[in-house]
Order: C-alpha cells, then structure tokens, then sequence
C-alpha cells in the first residue's frame, strides 16, 4: 500500500534547501539540495558517504536556459510502498516490491516549467527518474545531453567494458577506476557494429568494489522512448557523468511532455549475494500490461545453430550466388553448397533427439532466402522472413515436430535492417501463427538502417518495443539478439522472455572468452534480466569440428552445467551438437533434469570475477538445483543445505570437476557422485580454474 504526505506546498526560493530519504531498513539515506538553484544529492550507506556531491539535470538542444540550473522548490512529497506481486515467470515465484519515496518539483521562474525528481529508496538501493508533467512551456523538446553524476568516493575496483553505442559483447576488464583510459584500447575486440565514444566511456550495469568491501552497482531500469545511458569517468574527481546514445544528427533524444526518463539505479551494499537477488530493477518498472499470459511459457530448447557458429555448417544454401535479389534470384539454378544445415532431414534428426530427451523447442537458423549476401553491405531489403530456401520443407517439418511434441522456434536475422523488418513484421509473424511456430529469435547484426542510427540509440530502443508489443498481438515470445540490453521491461511485457546483448557463448568459438567471464555476467548483463547465454558445450576443441577454426572453449563441462542454474533464463539451450551429447550422456542428465522456472532461489556465496554459488528451488516442486561457477583460481566450496525443507530426506547428484580438471588443458574431466542429503548436510566440494559443480536435489 502506498501512502503518501505532501510537505511543502509553497513555493521556496531559498539559495540552499534540503530533504533527506532514507532506506525502510534505515541504512541507506539520501540527502537532495537545491544549491543555487542547481539540483545536488548525496548517498551514504550504514553512515558513510558512498556518492559524493553529485549534479542532476538535462541540457536541451536550442535552450539558452536548459534544465541545469535556476530552479525553485515548488512540492515535495513523501510516500511509502509495501506490496507483494507475482511474475509470470522469474526466479521466485513472489517479489516484495518495498520502498519509501520522495518527489520533488523543481520550477524554474525564468522559462516558467517546472519538472519532479522522484527517488525511491529500497533495502539494497536508490532508483531516480526525471518527470516532465504536462503544461504550457515545456511541451516539445530535445535533448543535447543529460548531466546526471554519480561521483564515486575513492579509486574503486571496477569490472567495465568500453561505452559503445551499439554494441556490449565485450570480455569484462577488471582495474581500478583510474585505470580505465590507459586500459581501454586492450579491452577492445572486433565487432559487426561499434562505435566507442570516449576512452574513459563504459557501460553499465557498472560493478564496482570499494577498499573497504562495499560493493556499488550503477544501471538504468524501464528504458523505453528514450535513449541508453552510458557512464563517462572524469579522471579528476572520478565522477561517471552521464553518456545517451545520440541519433544520426547527434542529439540524444526527442520528448513530448507529459514524459518520464528511464530510472537511474545505485545499488550498495557490503554482501555481494544481495546484488544478485535484487529485485529493485524489475520493481522500477510498470506492471503486467498483457491481459492474457497463459501462452507465457519458459523453454528448454535445442537447435541447429552452433554447427553454423563453429564454422562446421553454413547459414547459406550456396555459394555460387555474389548477391541476391529476393523475388529475383532464382536458387533451382544454384547448386546447394552442401554444407547448409536448415535442411528438413538434418533438421528432423535434431527434432529426432530433441523429442527424445525432453526438450520444447528447436530453433533452426539459416532456414530462409538471402543468407548468401546478408552480411556487411548496408543492404535493406536483405530477408522477407517467410520465403524458405529449396532444402527446407516448411510444411513438412511443421508436421514432423507436432508429431514429436516439439516446437519450432523461428528465427528472424533482420541484419541491422530495423526498417525493413518493421515493414515485413505482421505478415512474419502472421506466418510463425499459421506454422505454429510461439517463439522468435530475432536478431539485429550489423549497422543500422536508418543510417547513421544505432542500436541504442532512442529509434532502435522505440522499435524493440514496438516489435514485442506486436509480437503480443500474435502471441508470440521475443528472444532478441544484439538488442538493447534489458533494463526490467519483462515484468510489463513477460513475453520479452530472453535477451542476449552481451557476449555470449558464441564468441568461444570466435576466440574463446576469459574464464571469469559467467562470475561477472550476473553482476552486470543480468541485473537487467535473463540471458539467452546459450550454455551446455560439452566438446571445447573447436577445431574437431571444424579444421579451420582453433579456438577452445574456456570452461569445463561441469562449469557448463552450472551456468543452467547461475546464469537465470526462462530460455536454456542446449547448445552443443547431438553427437557430443552422446559422448557424455552421464553429464547430459543433468541439462535434461535442471528446471527453467522457479520458486526460490537462494543466493549462497559470490564475489565478482571470482565465484558464484546459486541454490534455485523448481517451481510447484520439491526438488531443488545448486550451481556454482568459478574463476581462474581453484576454490573449495562448504556448501550447507540448510535452504532445503525440515524433516524431509532427498537424493542429490553432483556433478563436479574432477581433481585434474582444467579449463584449458582438461575441460571434460568430470566427476558424478550420489548422496542422500537433508537440510543438515553440508557437502564439501572443489572447483578447478574455469570449473565449477552442478548439484540436482530430488526429494525421495
């Protein structure tokens, strides 16, 4: 319930004026002043300063004024919130949403406008947005840059990878915060679309680790009609400012009043776990707008896909064609290259092991005309998202996976071409309806066209938006790739139901990843939501599926099969190719039992880039699954299992690294063991570089 008290109703136009808010657990506490008629705020946790003097507001485009400076106290209010809700799907099945807030409406006499800063203060963290109310000087406006700061108090341990308007598949780089300039041209790798702002620019979700243990997150949640934030340091006061995406003339957004910016979040406290349980991001966002979810459904899924990543197979039918003209190109005249793996007798092999071991879904890419030249040419009309090539029966494999209960998961690559898919979107998805197909995985590689757009800037964000609330008109779920990151939105829209906008398993085949690289994911991409991480490689030699491609996945198998449990998703895949999933089919149990929705989860022991320990209970079940993820150095784990129900006795299989395991130089030693546990056990396990364990709990 919210309850709410208006304190000052009068105008104050004092040079200095102040309000404090504090945490309901009293040990967060903001303090907001009005200096000068400039918007200044401070937060301290457990009654230490942890955001110095820091400055709110926006610079307008072609606004001698803008909304930096020369305001008044006109309102503030306070009010407190306490309510329970329920997802759709999640990792509980019910989140407290609890917070006091304090809004405060600025007027600016010289321009006559005024706007409110709202804060809302959680346990864990403080959430803050920008309002524009409806009246008559503030209607249309644009805006050059917003100067919101979040100034750190010391040189802090930062986990960061490189602002970029388009893209955030980076491997992490951990260094102090003074060592961003000097580090951020090594922490740069190669990518379809990119395009850094400021060799002191990162993204966020932004971890942070203080001297003295605390541990500070900086992101944005329920980011629609406007544009990502990226943070740019100040090296001499080491103040993030921050950094939106611009547009193809440079401005970084377009409003109409009455407005709202996203959220801008600080989360702090001096338990790591407490990071990742948060749910303050997704309670900054609106509630269930969709009516009817009951076609709202996590899935496990396999796929003809990381044969094509490897380089084993191909997305292309041909290769004899240079280009292709959809409408024109004739493919009966080409010759099938031999290679390419959409087609119907390969693809019901894969529906063939996939029904036999449980799985939903299948996706297959590469199904559909115009992969020949689809890639790198700035090309428009380059997919119609419904013409399949000669090799691929739509019909028939439509029959061929209802007969084996599977479903199919389309895929839509749109190639960075936002305005073409837009135009295409209500006959694809008209055709994923009548083909029975619930899901999509859509994709956006490349530039953008419109040119000179990019992938985060206000256009693209305005569009991912628009494609999952078509999406909902047909009742189908979003998985989209090389979007913009997350930032809450599943809890309006739950048929947003994965993501990926960071670098995933695909790039263990494109170079490898750090081995550290899934204990940081969880404390930056995720904060945001799931991950379409696409785990479960078991064969980490690329080069024994393709010759020509040397690169080595850097985890061992039983790091692998955690990352079904510490890497939440409502969409897991199995990613690897059948044939090595026979190998090691002892192992391949575990990806066929973990569960994709969940009751409980119980945060047990992380520390970013180092390890992670995740206990998650299966929804309407008894049964629980414990993963743990590690970094480069061996650890030894005590893991009690005191989160497991009194009085009742279960059978727990664990999957461990064996004593010799190594990510590099022996990934696929494992070892599997059984235990009867109770909720009194406590089992010691070891991790190896790169390893981890995986644990399923099944009660007797």
């Amino acid at each position: 319930m919210k309850n709410t008290i208006v304190l000052i109703g009068i105008l104050l136009s004092i040079s200095a004026y102040s309000q404090k808010l504090s945490s309901p657990n009293a040990e967060l506490e903001l303090n907001f002043e009005l200096r000068n008629g400039t918007p200044i705020y401070t937060l301290h946790y457990k009654g230490k300063e942890v955001i110095s003097e820091s400055k709110l507001g926006l610079e307008l485009v072609k606004d001698d004024k803008s909304l930096l400076d020369g305001f008044e106290v006109q309102e503030v209010s306070y009010a407190d919130f306490d309510d329970t809700w329920k997802p759709v799907w999640g990792e509980q099945a019910e989140i407290r949403n609890h917070y006091n807030e304090m809004s405060v409406t600025l007027y600016q006499p010289e321009k006559d406008r005024h706007i409110i800063l709202r804060f809302r203060m959680f346990d864990e963290g403080l959430g803050f947005r920008y309002e524009f109310p409806q009246q008559d000087h503030l209607v249309y406006f644009v805006i050059k840059e917003e100067h919101t700061e979040f100034a750190m108090t010391g040189d802090h341990t930062a986990f960061w990878i490189p602002g970029d308007y388009d893209s955030q598949e980076y491997d992490y780089t951990r260094s102090k915060l003074s060592e961003i300039n000097e580090l951020f041209d090594e922490a740069l790798t190669d990518n379809a679309s990119q395009e850094q702002f400021s060799k002191t620019g990162v993204q966020t979700s932004l971890m942070m680790k203080t001297d003295d243990g605390v541990y500070i997150n900086l992101h944005e949640a329920a980011l629609k009609e406007y544009s990502l934030m990226n943070l740019n340091l100040d090296e001499s006061t080491l103040t993030f400012k921050s950094w939106l995406t611009p547009d193809a003339i440079g401005n970084k957004g377009y409003l109409q009043a009455p407005a709202v910016s996203p959220w801008r979040t600080i989360m702090v406290t001096d338990d790591a776990t407490e990071i990742l349980a948060s749910s303050m991001n997704l309670n900054l966002n609106e509630p269930n707008a969709l009516e009817d979810t009951s076609w709202i459904k996590p899935i496990k899924y396999m796929g003809v896909w990381w044969e094509m990543i490897t380089g084993k197979s191909s997305w292309n039918y041909t290769d004899d064609l240079p280009s292709v003209k959809l409408g024109e190109t004739d493919y009966s005249e080409a010759t099938p290259n031999k290679k390419h793996a959409a087609n119907t007798e390969h693809v019901k092999a894969y529906i063939d092991f996939a029904s036999k071991h449980g799985f939903d879904a299948l996706l297959v890419e590469g199904w559909n005309e115009g992969w020949e030249d689809w890639y790198g040419h700035s090309k428009d009309y380059v997919f119609d998202f419904v013409t399949p090539y000669p090799d691929f029966d739509v019909k028939e494999i439509q029959k061929y996976a209802a007969s084996k209960d599977i479903e199919m998961m389309m895929h839509h690559e749109t190639s960075g071409a936002i305005r073409n898919y837009e135009r295409h979107l209500d006959t694809a998805y008209q055709f994923m309806n009548e083909y029975g197909y619930t899901s999509v995985k859509s994709g956006y590689v490349g530039d953008i066209i419109p040119r000179g757009e990019h992938h985060y800037g206000q256009w693209a964000i305005n569009h991912y938006l628009y494609a999952a609330k078509k999406a909902a008109d047909y009742k189908i779920m979003v998985n989209a790739h090389e979007a913009v990151r997350p930032t809450g939105l599943r809890r309006t829209y739950p048929n947003l139901i994965g993501n990926e906008s960071a670098r995933g398993t695909e790039f263990q085949a494109f170079g490898g990843s750090k081995p550290n690289h899934v204990t940081i994911l969880p404390f930056t991409r995720l904060i945001g939501g799931p991950m379409d991480y696409t785990p479960g490689i078991f064969e980490m030699d690329i080069s024994k599926l393709n010759p020509d491609n040397n690169s080595h996945v850097n985890a061992t198998i039983a790091n692998q099969l955690a990352l079904y449990v510490t890497m939440y998703s409502p969409l897991q895949m199995a990613a690897d190719l059948p044939e090595n999933y026979k190998r090691f089919m002892d192992a391949f149990q575990f990806i066929k039992d973990v569960a994709i929705d969940w009751d409980e989860s119980h945060y047990l022991e992380a520390e970013p880039g180092e390890y992670i320990t995740v206990a998650r209970k299966a929804k309407n079940s008894p049964n629980w699954f414990v993963g743990n993820v590690n970094g480069t150095t061996p650890r030894k784990t005590k893991l009690k299992l005191d989160f497991l129900e009194k009085g009742k006795t279960y059978q727990a299989t664990i999957y461990a690294d064996a004593k010799d395991a190594h990510y590099k130089t022996n990934p696929q030693a494992y070892k599997i063991s059984t235990k009867k546990v109770t909720n009194n056990s406590t089992l010691r396990l070891e991790s190896a570089p790169g390893g981890g364990f995986a644990i399923s709990i099944i009660e007797k």
